[in-house]
């Protein structure tokens, strides 16, 4: 039983610098999933655009990552998951997060954000991470975000 705790503990240490790189990547991917919905509303527009986010199997929906868009207003706009497809065109304003995420948008453009948020299926608020960036020119932002745990 000794032999297994010391194994477990050594595994543990030595997986610890990957829970690094993972996020390191989460981000990168988040950040870049972000951007390519920004430069599709340079060159298609917003009415494209937000159809593309709200489209369950379309280009921003890459497993459990995927798009939001939200207006500087607090109207969800757009959401790339079937959990928080009655949120559209409702104003958000009462969640403290998305407040937060206007305030970014508003602000300095754009940034990440740390909170706590239920997965789908779940009511217990997990550790999350999201990307926010406000489109130039436009009255609005997207979003994109993942689980820490």
């Amino acid at each position: 039983m000794r032999k297994i705790a010391i194994l477990v503990t050594i595994l543990g240490a030595a997986l610890s610098p990957c829970d690094g790189l993972f996020a390191r990547d989460q981000d990168a991917q988040v950040k870049a999933l972000v951007e390519q919905g920004v430069a599709m509303v340079k060159q298609q527009g917003k009415d494209d655009t937000l159809r593309a986010i709200n489209d369950l199997k379309g280009p921003f929906v890459k497993g459990e990552l995927y798009l939001f868009a939200n207006s500087l207003n607090n109207i969800s706009l757009a959401v790339g998951s079937p959990y928080n497809k009655p949120l559209i065109g409702k104003d958000v304003s009462n969640l403290k997060i998305v407040l937060r995420m206007t305030e970014i948008a508003k602000g300095q453009g754009a940034g990440w954000l740390e909170y706590s948020w239920p997965k789908p299926r779940e009511d217990t608020p997990t550790p999350k991470k999201s990307y926010i960036m406000r489109v130039p020119g436009q009255d609005f932002y997207i979003g994109c975000g993942y689980y820490l745990k």
